[in-house]
């Protein structure tokens, strides 16, 4: 079912209702859920009272998880095998499927030696996922090359507190967004990565209104339109907004000086760098006004308590290393460390990135915050793990794994959870080394991830709410996620998976070693994994299963009890104890503007949406706020290449070319471009927008610079166009036409609320394709034969209609003028046949813009809150009488928007 049943309703069911309390799967807020369900069938979704995290909050994504849940054929059911000459799959049983795995690696470890074989994982598993996966790549296989998609969102927070404060360890707790009186939010768009969080600092500052909130971000985006002050920072500027922030400190004396000589060192280079960097000078690098820079420092230092929050604007940037150490120092500066309220605090990005690098399964990481580089470290973990000896030669960072497959240094590959086919940037390059691997496994829940199209070996996995075990969230908070409903068809916990192909490995190339991997539950592993921490900065080796049952979540480190906030005595994990200003220069991004390339382009998230949509595309709940790809631009940059509202633009970046339409957006500056992230291959023409960005990383965190490409832009202008919609499963519907999407320049196939649900079809090309492709164009979109048509195919004219007792089921636009198309998706979506008919699809009758979904928890469309605002409702009379906005509250900022725009005027 795809709308949840509202939880009230469900608590008057029978007993057979099971309620179970899990985490939320998505972002790394780590939101407590409660998990109503019967049988195999999740009802509902709510958030935890109870969970320290959110205390009930939920956002939208979390409160529509029942919709995304399926056991059908949108999910990996059984084991498949390509056959290499047809590229054809057959269903294999499990027990085949870990017998190839296990000899394909054998055979390469054998042959080719243990770095040909590497391990691409995913901040999405489990830690007792990770915990195996690393085992059997470094015990087992003897390589380092293992590595996540984390590698693309937080490595460069990890460098960045290791650089600085001597350890991958956040230092503050949710707590401090409520005790802070400054807060500077730089990189992040909380309102939509991490609304929970958001909420929480919107409740602070509603408690607290002297609170001031400081957002870097180049979008005007809704969390920096709830800032009392936005520095729209050029993409890649940051380190010298830094700089400059710092500047302003030293010479207006607003540093803590006595703190800097007992708790750090390293300051005085660092200060001589600065100098350079006045508030004048910095505003011609970052175009940010000299004294907004000025004020932001003042606010700064001179508050009680600073609290920083940033994530993936400041991340993933060639470098990202740099801005974060760059914060950090402002921090340490002015002594905003180790008390309430204060600390740099990066918000990570997916559910457990964090118990990721706890296992230490990524190439630069050990367990226990270790460093395979470190030959102390490298004993200390094969003595826990009860071998005698771990690798030492470097393992492959993400996008370097990439480029050594490419060049078969690695041959075979093993992804787990994620869709490197859309994620990774430089698309071409990444699925070209794709396919020149000997072999690829991918390990995957669900059945349409890009990256399928790669495999050879394809194992059935378990995902979310059918697996056990453990996460850890931004604030080094551990939860037990678990089980409500049993996997699908032959679908295993991805623990479960490795231990069954490591078994078969070890008795191909180490016999003795097959006994390390008899685990007989999650609780064992995460025993095993605990140990490696003992004595670490984040010891949490007290704690187990049974302990997280009797208290509930606990953060790290943890000896008898759990710890807010770190380095309260200021000694921090760095060999003296004192933390360490860097003597870090500002490093423009990569690719500079010019003029075939004058347009600097940034990606980010959608509010409903997630990652690549593999989950949240699967919910009619989540598909109505932003239903279709489009680019974003400065209305300057519009007139500039004279591009009207929707017209389509060819994109062209050094290393793809896309066309979208264009979409003006006062929120961006002048010169600056925007597309969201999660748009791939199954959802348009081409390789999906990562196939615009490039795969330069930061030199100490291995983290690509996803957040600035350049680019240009034309004016696309079609001859021939088409838009068809079809009711029914969207999933079922793109397969059938995803075969059109490389036909044509412009092609988009993408699930919508339409009429309850389906799919939408675009296409554009320069000329009308021929009539046979046309006629089967028809055929495949069910229209061949209809109840309404208007068809001159020799200009490529088709506008058909086909209902099914009264209601529209179909429709097809094809050729030129294409503006009955809001008029029928108001057909379909109310039932209200248009009339005249024929009037409509010959675009003769008045059209009016069909609603658009504002709050998606509640189903409330932009014509309802824009009628109740001209009717005189302020915000809480539509809360009360439209419901809008009283669910996750992510759309409040939107909501303020339109009452700014709407308010005192009227319908036309």
């Amino acid at each position: 079912m795809d709308t949840p049943v509202p939880v009230q309703l469900v608590q008057n069911m029978t007993d057979e209702i099971c309620v179970t309390r899990s985490i939320c799967c998505y972002c790394g807020t780590g939101c407590g859920v409660r998990i109503h369900s019967k049988g195999e069938q999740v009802l509902a979704v709510e958030g935890d009272m109870d969970h320290p995290s959110n205390a009930g909050l939920l956002c939208s994504k979390g409160m529509a998880l029942p919709g995304t849940i399926r056991r059908d054929t949108t999910r990996v059911l059984r084991a498949r095998l390509r056959d290499r000459q047809t590229g054809r799959f057959r269903q294999i049983d499990m027990s085949e499927a870990f017998d190839i795995a296990a000899n394909v690696i054998s055979r390469t470890v054998r042959e080719a030696g243990p770095q040909a074989m590497g391990f691409y994982l995913s901040g999405q598993l489990l830690t007792e996922d990770y915990a195996i996966f690393n085992k059997m790549a470094r015990v087992l296989v003897g390589t380092n090359n293992i590595d996540t998609n984390s590698r693309l969102c937080m490595s460069s927070a990890v460098t960045g507190y290791k650089m600085t404060l001597g350890a991958d360890a956040p230092p503050a707790s949710y707590e401090d967004i409520a005790l802070a009186d400054t807060v500077l939010i730089a990189g992040s768009n909380m309102a939509y990565a991490h609304p929970v969080l958001f909420r929480r600092l919107m409740l602070a500052r509603q408690a607290r209104p002297h609170m001031k909130i400081i957002v870097i971000d180049p979008r005007n985006t809704d969390t920096a339109q709830a800032a009392d002050l936005h520095l729209a920072v050029t993409p890649g500027a940051d380190v010298a907004l830094f700089h400059a922030m710092l500047n302003v400190m030293v010479w207006e004396n607003l540093i803590d000086g006595d703190y800097i000589a007992r708790y750090t060192e390293g300051f005085p280079a660092l200060k001589n760098r600065i100098r350079e960097f006045t508030p004048a000078a910095a505003e011609d690098v970052c175009g940010v006004a000299a004294a907004d820079i000025v004020t932001a420092a003042r606010w700064f230092a001179q508050s009680a308590a600073t609290l920083s929050l940033y994530t993936m604007g400041l991340n993933q940037s060639s470098s990202g290393t740099a801005k974060n150490m760059s914060l950090i120092h402002l921090h340490l500066a002015t002594g905003h460390i180790g008390r309430p309220g204060t600390g740099p605090f990066s918000l990570t990005g997916q559910p457990n990135a964090m118990g990721g690098r706890e296992a230490g399964a990524m190439a630069t990481l050990l367990p226990g915050h270790r460093d395979p580089a470190n030959a102390t470290h490298r004993q200390e973990v094969a003595a826990l793990w009860g071998t005698d000896s771990l690798p030492e030669a470097p393992g492959y960072p993400a996008i370097a794994m990439f480029d050594a497959l490419l060049d078969k240094r690695i041959r075979v590959l093993w992804i787990a959870a994620t869709n490197p086919a859309q994620s990774l940037p430089d698309q071409a390059r990444v699925r070209k080394a794709m396919q020149n691997a000997d072999f690829v496994i991918v390990q995957e829940a669900y059945a349409d991830s890009e990256t399928l199209a790669y495999a050879d070996l394809i194992l059935p996995a378990a995902t979310w709410p059918e697996k056990e075990g453990t996460v850890t969230n931004s604030e080094r908070r551990i939860s037990r996620v678990r089980a409500a409903i049993s996997a699908p068809g032959d679908a295993l916990a991805d623990w479960k998976i490795v231990q069954q192909v490591a078994q078969r490995v070890a008795r191909q190339i180490a016999p003795a070693k097959e006994a390390l991997f008899n685990y007989a539950d999650e609780a064992q592993i995460f025993a095993e994994h605990a140990a490696l921490t003992a004595g670490r900065d984040l010891d949490y080796s007290a704690v187990n299963f049974a302990l997280l049952e009797q208290l509930g979540p606990v953060q790290w480190p943890f000896l008898q009890s759990g710890t807010a906030r770190l380095y309260t005595d200021h000694v921090f994990a760095t060999a003296n104890g004192r933390a360490r200003f860097a003597d870090v220069g500002y490093v423009a991004p990569v690719e500079n503007i010019s003029a075939q390339y004058p347009l600097r382009l940034t990606t980010g998230r959608l509010r409903d949406h997630w990652h690549t949509m593999t989950r949240t595309g699967l919910s009619q709940t989540l598909i109505g706020h932003v239903e279709e790809p489009v680019i974003h631009l400065h209305p300057s940059d519009m007139a500039r290449y004279r591009i009207g509202s929707q017209a389509l633009v060819t994109i062209k970046s050094r290393r793809a070319h896309l066309v979208l339409p264009a979409q003006a957006d006062d929120t961006l500056k002048p010169g600056c471009a925007f597309v969201p992230m999660h748009w791939g291959s199954r959802f348009m023409a081409g390789d999906g927008i990562n196939g615009l960005t490039h795969g330069a990383t930061d030199p100490d965190s291995g983290q690509p610079e996803l957040k600035h490409c350049v680019v240009g832009v034309a004016l696309y202008k079609p001859l021939w166009q088409a838009v068809a919609w079809v009711r029914g499963d969207a999933v079922a519907l793109q397969r059938r036409l995803s075969g059109w999407l490389n036909e044509f320049d412009y092609a988009i196939a993408v699930p919508v609320a339409t009429g309850d649900g389906g799919l939408r079809l675009r296409l554009a090309a320069r000329a009308a394709p021929v009539r046979a492709r046309l006629e089967q164009l028809l055929t495949d979109l069910g229209i061949a034969d209809t109840d309404v048509a208007f068809d001159d195919p020799a200009r490529g004219i088709y506008r058909r209609v086909r209902c099914i007792d009264g209601q529209v089921v179909v429709y097809c636009l094809a050729g030129t003028g294409l503006n009955a198309e809001d008029a029928l998706n108001e057909w379909a979506d109310t039932g209200v046949r248009p009339e005249p008919l024929l009037a409509v699809l010959l675009g003769k009758s008045q059209m009016k813009p069909r609603a658009r979904m504002v709050c998606a928890c509640n189903g409330v469309t932009d014509a309802q809150i824009v009628d109740g605002i001209r009717s005189g409702m302020d915000l809480p009379a539509l809360k009360q009488h439209l419901n809008c906005g009283t669910g996750c509250g992510s759309c409040v900022v939107q909501i303020n928007q339109m009452i700014n725009r709407y308010a005192g005027t009227e319908a036309l």
